[in-house]
C-alpha cells in the first residue's frame, strides 16, 4: 500500500509539473536572460559602459532592466524563435521528475510526521516542504544547470546552437562533475520559498474544506467532484506571495550558473550583485517569473490534486 501511494504521488506530480511547461517555455527564457549579469543581456538592449570606482576597480552602471516584452522582442529579431524554446528539453526531461521526487518525498515525509507532531499542523508543512525541497534540488540540479546554460547561450539568427547533450559533455570537460552542482547553495536557499509557498498552500485548501458546507446550493460542489478551480487560485496566491519573499535566490542560483562565472558563494554573488548593480537588481526577472508561474504552479498544483482525488476514488 505504502509503495502505491508513493507511486501515485510520482506520477500525479509528474504529470502536474509536465502540464505548464511547455506554453510557459519563452517566458522561462526570458526570466533567465533578466537575472543574468549583464554581460549576456548586453548584446541585446545593454550600452557597454563601465565606471571606474573609488577603489580603481570598474563598476557597472545601475542600467535600467529592460522589459519582459523589450528583451523578448530583441531575441526574436536578433536570434529568431527557436531561442525563446532555448532549454526546453532539458526542461521537459527535468520537470516531471523534479516535480515526481518533490511531491513523493512531501507526501512521504508528511505521512512520517503526523505520527511525530500534531497532523497536518503547520511544523509538519513545514518540514515536509523542506524535507521534499532539499531532496529535489540534490536530484536534479545538473539537468537545471544545463537548461540555463542553453538559455543564456546567446547566438545571432542562423548560427548554430549546442543540444543539451553537447552543453553537459562542454561542463564535464571544463568543470568536473562539481560543475553540474553549480548554485545547489542557492538552491537549498530557495527552498524557503517551497515552505513559504505549501505553508500558505497548505492553509487556505483548509479553508476551502472548512468553507464548502457553507456555500449556497448553486455554488456548492458535488459530493464526489474536486474544487479544481479553488485549489487553482489557492496555488496562485501562495505562489505569488513566496516568489516576492524569497525571489533573490533565483537571480543568484542562474550567476552562479553562468559560464565562467565570478560569483563562487550564495552570499558572495548577494552581496557582489547588491553592490555592483543595487538591491533592484535582486528582483531582475521577477514580472516574467510571475507570469510564468503563476499559471503554471496553479495548473501544476490542480492537476496534482484532481488526479490524487480520481486515483483514490477507483
Amino acid at each position: 500500500m505504502p509503495c502505491r501511494s508513493t507511486l501515485l504521488h510520482l506520477l500525479a506530480g509528474g504529470c502536474g509539473g509536465t502540464a505548464g511547461a511547455i506554453l510557459t517555455c519563452p517566458l522561462e527564457v526570458v526570466k533567465t536572460r533578466l537575472q543574468s549579469s549583464s554581460l549576456a543581456l548586453r548584446p541585446l538592449c545593454l550600452p557597454e559602459m563601465q565606471l571606474q570606482g573609488l577603489n580603481g576597480g570598474f563598476v557597472r552602471p545601475a542600467s535600467p532592466s529592460p522589459g519582459v516584452l523589450q528583451l523578448m522582442r530583441a531575441i526574436l529579431e536578433k536570434e529568431g524563435i527557436r531561442s525563446l524554446f532555448r532549454g526546453l528539453g532539458p526542461n521537459l526531461v527535468g520537470v516531471a521528475p523534479s516535480r515526481a521526487i518533490y511531491f513523493a518525498a512531501y507526501a512521504g515525509a508528511k505521512e512520517k510526521l503526523n505520527v511525530v507532531f500534531r497532523p497536518e499542523s503547520k511544523k509538519v508543512h513545514v518540514l515536509s516542504a523542506v524535507c521534499a525541497g532539499v531532496t529535489s534540488a540534490t536530484l536534479t540540479n545538473p539537468i537545471w544547470l544545463v537548461k540555463t546554460r542553453m538559455q543564456l547561450e546567446a547566438r545571432a539568427r542562423g548560427e548554430k546552437h549546442s543540444n543539451a547533450l553537447q552543453c553537459a559533455i562542454r561542463v564535464y570537460r571544463t568543470e568536473g562533475l562539481r560543475g553540474f552542482y553549480r548554485g545547489i547553495s542557492a538552491s537549498y536557499a530557495g527552498v524557503s520559498e517551497t515552505v513559504i509557498h505549501f505553508v500558505i498552500y497548505e492553509a487556505l485548501k483548509q479553508q476551502l474544506r472548512e468553507q464548502q458546507p457553507f456555500l449556497p446550493t448553486a455554488f456548492a460542489l458535488a459530493p464526489n467532484s474536486h474544487d479544481f478551480f479553488g485549489l487553482m487560485a489557492a496555488a496562485a496566491i501562495s505562489k505569488t506571495c513566496a516568489s516576492c519573499i524569497a525571489y533573490p535566490h533565483e537571480v543568484v542560483r542562474t550567476r552562479l550558473r553562468e559560464e565562467g562565472s565570478r560569483y563562487r558563494s550564495f552570499l558572495q554573488t548577494l552581496r557582489l550583485v547588491a553592490q555592483e548593480e543595487g538591491p533592484l537588481a535582486l528582483y531582475r526577472g521577477l514580472l516574467a517569473q510571475m507570469m510564468r508561474q503563476i499559471p503554471n504552479t496553479a495548473i501544476m498544483m490542480a492537476t496534482y490534486e484532481l488526479i490524487i482525488h480520481l486515483a483514490t476514488k477507483l
